[in-house]
């Protein structure tokens, strides 16, 4: 059995006290695979930005909001588990001033600086142990598979899970699973509690169980 922790949802990233950047995820890819899990025997912590989704009573579940709170929470949960599924879709950028009262709308075009935030995976893989696996998530709309593969070397991943955008707030989702040695292991579609029940197969069978 494993302790597996999971990142899912968006993150939020404050202009001002009302208005913010995110994105559209919905949290299920997330909770399907933290019910995947569970029903293979795991123990899982869920490291989730707000959603509306419902995840499984059998998961520890800790709620945060931006990038960098979901950084934190998840390198301190990773140091008692064995793997991480990085499911998540943190906002990728924050804006360097955020303005302490509501912008007020003047006529006048607005001009944003912002600045990346955190990698999530990749810093968690940076630390992670000699026995802890790490897999990625990565949904492009071009060059799809290439690009998957170079995120999965740069962000120094066991496995990448490569998805589009047809995946985002969907029932649906078709992913293709991509070894660390840039081979693809399978490719999945259907519902997300299928595509989550095919991603941690091979999971079990490539790094928590490897033959």
């Amino acid at each position: 059995m494993a302790r597996i922790l999971i990142t899912s949802g968006p993150t939020r990233q404050y202009l001002d006290p009302v208005r913010y950047l995110t994105n559209g995820s919905s949290g299920r890819m997330g909770a399907a695979l933290a019910q995947a899990a569970i029903d293979l025997g795991h123990d899982v912590v869920i490291v989730s930005g707000p959603v509306q989704v419902d995840y499984p009573k059998g998961a520890k579940r800790i709620d945060v909001m931006t990038t960098r709170e979901m950084l934190q929470a998840a390198e301190a949960s990773f140091q008692d588990c064995d793997g991480l599924i990085g499911a998540a879709a943190p906002c990728d950028y924050e804006p360097v001033v955020v303005r302490t009262q509501k912008m007020s709308k003047t006529g006048d075009p607005i001009h944003l600086d912002l600045v990346e935030t955190p990698d999530i995976v990749a810093a968690i893989a940076a630390k992670r142990g000699p026995k802890q696996w790490v897999v990625g998530f990565a949904l492009e709309t071009e060059e799809a598979r290439f690009r998957s593969i170079v995120k999965m070397q740069k962000k120094h991943c066991d496995m990448m899970v490569s998805n589009g955008p047809n995946a985002i707030d969907s029932l649906l989702n078709e992913v293709e699973i991509l070894h660390r040695d840039g081979s693809l292991l399978d490719t999945i579609r259907g519902d997300k509690m299928l595509v989550a029940t095919g991603i941690m197969s091979w999971i079990e069978r490539e790094l928590i169980s490897p033959e």
